[in-house]
């Protein structure tokens, strides 16, 4: 399968006062469309910042980052909001819904930011809620909703504008066992059959094995990759 994300030599500094903080130190990565990679590591290892990086959040102080082969290593903010918008899908560890509005709304949000015509949003959302299981849930505000199914409509909301990628930082991490296992065979499903790419930052071996791939973070570099 081609390549997804070229990361070439990326370096991030951080100016701390008159301190340089080096969170990244020279990675190079490559991944391919489809994969399910998990990135580990402890407190530090600078595998957030990477994902912030993959994700358009950061840019590199250095080296180059190509997203379905375009370069967006520097681009303005603006043109990394699109590229955000368009190519990739966010799931976090504290959901991020908005406490007020509904399923459907949340899920819509993304779509609302791109100007979609709000029949198209509708029934997207309704789709996508549905493929999370989540089907006749839609009006449920999230204090309506199970942890578990907070993180399934923040998955929907991820997947609504149909990205390229999805960037999931420690999406269990407020979760129980059980409905840890649950959302990751959900995203496992999503992976396998709809060929979705994940790129996951966990601390949990179990969690982790869930991924066809792991790549280990320590002191900003990239110490082992069991790609096969």
């Amino acid at each position: 399968m081609p390549g997804l994300i070229e990361v070439l030599g990326v370096v991030k500094i951080y100016k701390m006062g008159d301190v340089d903080f080096h969170a990244i130190r020279g990675i190079s990565l490559s991944i391919d469309s489809g994969e399910f990679v998990a990135l580990m590591g402890p407190s530090g290892s600078g595998k957030s910042t990477f994902m912030n990086i993959l994700g358009c959040l950061d840019i590199p102080t250095s080296g180059k980052y190509f997203l379905e082969q375009q370069d967006i290593s520097h681009l303005s903010k603006d043109n990394l909001a699109v590229i955000r918008n368009k190519k990739i899908g966010f799931v976090f560890q504290s959901f991020n819904l908005l406490s007020k509005v509904s399923a459907i709304e949340n899920v819509g949000l993304p779509l609302l930011y791109n100007g979609s015509p709000s029949k198209v949003r509708r029934e997207r959302s309704i789709l996508v809620l549905k493929s999370v299981g989540l089907g006749g849930k839609e009006h449920h505000r999230p204090n309506q909703l199970s942890g578990g199914e907070q993180q399934r409509v923040a998955i929907a909301r991820a997947l609504v504008n149909n990205p390229s990628l999805i960037l999931a930082d420690e999406p269990t991490g407020n979760l129980d066992s059980q409905t840890s296992v649950e959302l990751m065979m959900l995203f496992k499903r999503l992976n396998k059959e709809n060929g979705i790419t994940i790129v996951m930052v966990t601390h949990e071996p179990d969690i982790a094995r869930y991924a066809d791939r792991r790549v280990y973070f320590k002191d900003g570099r990239i110490v082992k990759d069991d790609k096969q």
